[in-house]
């Protein structure tokens, strides 16, 4: 799984690639869609530190060593669904084919610049269609957190500990980092109301996730064993899984979220391929107090891998902070590899009833939290379901969020002898609600 593209020693001719702590060296090379005027039809492209790579225009001027036929074609499309249909093996050779174009020493520099395009001012789009997309609860400490607000004495359903909890969530919409959230309207019941009331939310949250695009996926009625699991994830990104606290309290039971989450979803722009995440996988970490894992979830071959080690951080900016230029605040940080459930138990637990993924679906990790204090993914968590203000930097606090906030999601691998990498941002500023809609 390691190869030469891994390689600590590997650097770029493209600016900014050795920038130290940049997230986009050579050893990345995440896939994205990009537009380069309002009427043109998006482009699919590599991140290389400050650039975008064009793989259109790389492929017109035969810079791509060893891709041919379906993968050529796949590299043409206006998104990367096609590419995500291919498997392992041409994913693989496309990854090579760009890190000797972009490596130091490559001898098509002068033809490659020609198809580069700097990041900054380039709009991203989506990076797939999305047919389906998939919320899974996975984080036990966030299950823990948010359970004892609710249940003090057992904060874990009883079936959290022996299958990956999800739930059907709203692909449709679904937005590209830098899209604004409208703060939604929604029926809730506060403790004060003999009825309910339709108005819009108060309790305005963000999710810190990570997010898997599937793979080639399976037809309908047929499982994917765990063994199968790791060739059937193309790679991650970014997701911040908005959500309206009070509309999800009153609507949640018996059947789940609604219109508490189906508002919006945000990911970031560049999908971080697993081969880029091969150096950054570990053992999957159980307690010996917690049940074993059952039988089709468990793999001997899988498991020393099934874990990633990425930190994810979210973080804070508010009207006032950009007023006064300063940074955003960082909110929490905690690391996925603490998830109890990998995305591989999460893909193959979703087809175990024959359920037919397709390339391009998305699955949510679910909030990711750690144990300890600074670790929450959410608000609903850090302020105890807003008990207790956040102080912030500027001298404001904040319950959940409100109007003019703008959250900033970040994540990052690093492991001795390897080369970092990073997801680049996802972001999300918060809009009043309209309130025209409904008024009168």
């Amino acid at each position: 799984m390691i190869d030469e593209t891994h390689d600590a020693g590997l650097t770029s001719w493209v600016p900014g690639a050795a920038e130290p702590g940049g997230d986009f060296p050579i050893q990345n090379l995440p896939f994205g869609a990009f537009r380069t005027g309002m009427d043109e039809v998006s482009r699919l492209g590599v991140a290389i530190g400050d650039h975008i790579l064009d793989l259109r225009g790389a492929l017109e001027n035969g810079l791509l060593e060893g891709v041919s036929g379906p993968l050529a074609e796949a590299c043409r499309a206006p998104v990367l669904n096609a590419l995500m249909a291919l498997g392992p093996k041409d994913w693989r050779t496309l990854r090579l084919a760009l890190s000797r174009l972009l490596r130091s020493g490559s001898g098509r520099q002068a033809q490659a610049r020609a198809c580069l395009r700097l990041r900054n001012g380039t709009a991203m789009m989506m990076p797939a269609r999305i047919g389906d997309y998939t919320d899974f609860y996975t984080s036990i400490h966030h299950a823990v957190n948010a359970g004892r607000l609710f249940r003090p004495d057992n904060p874990l359903f009883p079936n959290f500990e022996h299958l990956p909890v999800g739930y059907h969530g709203r692909a449709s919409s679904i937005v590209v980092s830098g899209h604004p959230c409208r703060r939604p309207w929604g029926q809730q019941r506060r403790a004060s109301d003999a009825c309910p009331v339709f108005e819009p939310t108060a309790k305005l949250d963000f999710e810190l996730e990570l997010a898997a695009f599937v793979g080639p996926g399976n037809a309908l009625g047929q499982a994917i064993p765990i063994r199968a699991a790791e060739d059937q994830v193309f790679g991650m990104c970014l997701l911040n899984d908005w959500s309206a606290r009070d509309i999800q309290a009153w609507e949640y039971q018996p059947l789940g979220p609604f219109l508490g989450k189906s508002f919006l979803t945000s990911i970031s722009p560049w999908v971080v391929t697993m081969e880029a995440l091969a150096p950054f996988r570990q053992p999957m970490v159980r307690s010996p107090e917690h049940p074993r894992v059952p039988a089709y979830l468990a793999d001997q071959d899988l498991d020393p891998r099934g874990a990633l080690d990425i930190e994810v951080e979210v973080a804070l900016e508010t009207e006032g902070m950009r007023l006064r230029n300063m940074a955003p605040a960082v909110l929490g940080r905690a690391r996925f590899s603490q998830q109890y459930w990998s995305v591989f138990q999460m893909l193959t637990h979703h087809a175990g009833n024959g359920c037919n993924l397709r390339p391009g679906d998305l699955f949510g990790t679910g909030t990711i939290s750690g144990p300890e204090p600074g670790e929450e993914g959410s608000l609903l968590e850090k302020t105890l379901n807003g008990t207790r203000p956040v102080e912030l930097p500027s001298g404001e606090t904040r319950r959940f969020l409100e109007d003019g906030d703008e959250v900033v999601m970040r994540a990052r691998c690093a492991r001795d002898g390897f080369v970092s990498i990073g997801f680049g941002e996802c972001r999300g500023r918060v809009e009043p609600a309209h309130e025209e809609a409904f008024a009168g």
